[in-house]
């Protein structure tokens, strides 16, 4: 090309040219290049630290759901309500379910005279009872005399039976016990070998805790006649047929009764790894040598 035409660029501005390309092609690549073999960064956050912060977000989740099932479950009565005559369906209304609403009918079917008497019912949450207390209104006095002395007068003219020496007929006399409860309290103390205490009762099946409450006072317990297992002589069958053994315990005590060639204490079963404390303190009534 002559020096003379237009687009005539000498050879000094062409080097210029060029060096200008390379010095943008430095500037554009070389970060990234850099970058590139640069080890990537990372930000670390101790165990501990995104186990605290699982835990908080997790306390938070389950606080709103408790906050969220009160707010959904439990209802403000709609008026004014006595709550001994409330049936079964009011109660549900309120946000009982049907089991915890008929524990609610068999304290109130004696009568309960005050809100203090009314919280004391394990079935009804602090959360319920704070929606009603301010709805609840109470008969007089005199109604609730009449019912205190007509239970008080039955009590007076029952005599507590012996529960270990009672017939079928004697624990079906008992107030609010029926054949159904007879027959399991019966079942169930033949199994044992009989009651050393009244709260065994409660280990009857079926038996509720509101039951228990209501006939405990109209029995006594003889802990010196029930039937013990010799430790020495019983059969692998016969210490599992105890509520308090299964086969596990029953053939654990077996081989070290083998081992030892038979027990010279009672507290020598706790030898078994099976055998705690609390299951010793159990048992201990009902094993001799």
């Amino acid at each position: 090309m002559s020096p003379n035409d237009d687009l005539y660029i000498s050879k000094r501005n062409r080097q210029g040219v060029y060096v200008l390309i390379g010095i943008c092609l430095i500037v554009v690549f070389i970060p990234r290049l850099i970058d590139s073999f640069t080890p990537e960064q990372t930000i670390l956050i101790e165990s501990e630290e995104i186990a605290q912060l699982k835990k908080a977000f997790r306390e938070k989740e389950v606080n709103n759901i408790r906050i969220s099932d009160h707010q959904r479950r439990f209802r403000v009565p709609p008026m004014k309500f006595n709550p001994n005559d409330y049936s079964l369906k009011e109660w549900m209304y309120l946000g009982l379910t049907k089991k915890q609403a008929n524990v609610v009918l068999k304290f109130t079917k004696h009568g309960i005279q005050s809100n203090e008497e009314l919280s004391r019912i394990f079935v009804i949450s602090e959360s319920l009872f704070q929606l009603i207390k301010d709805s609840t209104v109470y008969p007089t006095t005199v109604l609730f005399s009449r019912l205190q002395n007509s239970e008080a007068s039955k009590k007076e003219k029952f005599k507590p039976i012996e529960i270990n020496a009672a017939s079928q007929s004697d624990i079906e006399s008992i107030p609010g016990i029926g054949p159904f409860y007879a027959k399991n309290i019966l079942r169930y103390r033949d199994r044992l070998g009989g009651f050393v205490r009244k709260e065994q009762l409660l280990e009857v099946w079926k038996m509720e805790e509101i039951k228990y409450l209501e006939i405990k006072e109209f029995i006594v317990v003889d802990p010196q006649s029930v039937n013990k297992i010799k430790l020495n002589t019983a059969s692998a069958d016969e210490l599992k047929s105890h509520p308090y053994l299964n086969w596990n315990i029953a053939n654990s005590l077996i081989k070290i009764r083998e081992r030892k060639g038979g027990f010279k204490s009672v507290e020598e079963i706790k030898e078994s790894l099976l055998v705690d404390e609390d299951l010793f303190n159990k048992l201990n009534p009902y094993v001799s040598l």
